[in-house]
């Protein structure tokens, strides 16, 4: 299926409904379908809401508006972020929720004062209507057309992937400095020691109220995305390559340590090394920030995942980075993952989106590879190509 079908077929759903959403995955045009679906509902006069979670959605949707002919409808539209939703004034036309899965509770009291058409657009939307941004997309724009990121790559659209798993063991040397805030003693333990502790405490306060057991669940994820094992391991996955590989750390310290040239918001130099990495005169660079989905890498085969955060949408979003080849190649995305602990469960909801056959482990203290279906494959298939 083409992308005009794609284009066409989800436009005469949404035509004449009021309240609806698209689950398009990335390179279906879901901005241009936006863009189009206002073409049709354009008079003179007429004004036209578009809310994303991100300014730098904006620029996208501008820059859709010129590449096919739209750009008469720019003046028309006013761009808001969520957060600020609740400011903006209710005479719009059509309201286009950009990234519907940001939708909260706290958006609910204007979106349910707007009386006009809302249409909702998103790569990834929420799997259970029981949750609050299910609830939210299932009110006020359920969706009613879906395309998906393994379509996509059938039809052509999107290059095909592997994600590779990589299981780590957590360090039971003590590599791992603690610092106490009140004395300002430090000392070191192991990343194992240390999670227990996390799970241990989570353990013993299981009966204590919702707070207590959300900040324990924090500090838990917080060391163990600082833990330097997988640091250590990205390196090692590089020195491994010669394909152009981007690198998703979790500090702006993990960052400049993987790599020589970073993307964060403390690096004065990151809008060059973004620059260099893009034109291909570097062929490594590790990013914290999110990258503005308008930009576009060339040749970007590798993709290494420090931490999946549980969140199906921001591992999609770091994923799609690198399907954007010729439909006829293979990317690899590896995500590190510390076996036996949480970190299991969280790369497992975050990778729920993807063809589980396109999906490997790797124990590298065995040096084995397995399948979906539990079978053990060639050891050579974990690099692109």
């Amino acid at each position: 299926m083409s992308k005009n079908v794609i284009q066409q077929e989800a436009l005469e759903l949404v035509r004449g409904r009021k309240r609806c959403g698209l689950g398009i995955t990335m390179g279906g045009g879901k901005t241009l379908i936006g863009l189009q679906h206002m073409a049709e509902q354009f008079e003179p006069g007429d004004r036209f809401l578009v809310v994303a979670p991100k300014r730098s959605i904006f620029k996208s949707w501008e820059a859709t508006a010129y590449e096919f002919g739209l750009a008469y409808l720019l003046p028309a539209i006013d761009f808001s972020t969520y957060l600020s939703l609740h400011k903006q004034p209710l005479n719009y036309k059509v309201v286009y929720l950009d990234e519907c899965h940001s939708l909260l509770h706290s958006h609910e009291a204007w979106l349910a004062k707007y009386q006009g058409v809302i249409l909702g657009l998103t790569g990834t939307p929420p799997r259970f209507t029981m949750t609050e941004k299910g609830q939210m997309v299932e009110r006020f724009c359920p969706i009613v057309y879906t395309y998906v990121t393994d379509e996509a790559v059938k039809d052509g659209i999107l290059n095909d992937y592997k994600i590779v798993v990589h299981h780590l063991k957590l360090d039971v040397r003590n590599t791992v400095k603690v610092t106490n805030r009140k004395t300002g003693q430090s000392w070191y333990t192991s990343e194992w020691e240390s999670y227990r502790y996390w799970e241990d405490r989570m353990e013993v306060n299981g009966g204590s109220n919702s707070k207590d057991i959300e900040w324990l669940r924090l500090q838990r994820m917080r060391v163990l995305m600082e833990f330097p094992s997988k640091v250590t391991y990205a390196k090692q996955l590089l020195v491994q390559t010669s394909n152009k590989t981007i690198v998703f750390a979790n500090t702006q310290r993990q960052a400049e340590e993987i790599c020589a040239y970073s993307y964060h918001a403390s690096n004065l130099q990151s809008n060059r090394n973004l620059e260099l990495f893009v034109k291909g005169e570097i062929q490594c660079l590790s990013s914290v920030s999110q990258l503005n989905e308008g930009i576009s890498i060339p040749d970007l085969k590798e993709g290494i995942i420090l931490h999946a955060y549980s969140n199906e949408r921001k591992t999609a979003q770091r994923i799609g980075r690198l399907l954007r080849l010729n439909p006829n190649e293979v990317a690899t995305a590896h995500v590190l993952c510390y076996d036996g602990t949480v970190d299991e469960n969280w790369v497992q909801e975050a990778l729920h989106g993807f063809n589980g056959e396109k999906i490997f482990h790797y124990y590298p203290w065995k040096q084995k590879l397995f399948n979906f279906y539990g079978e053990q494959m060639d050891n050579g298939i974990i690099l692109s190509g």
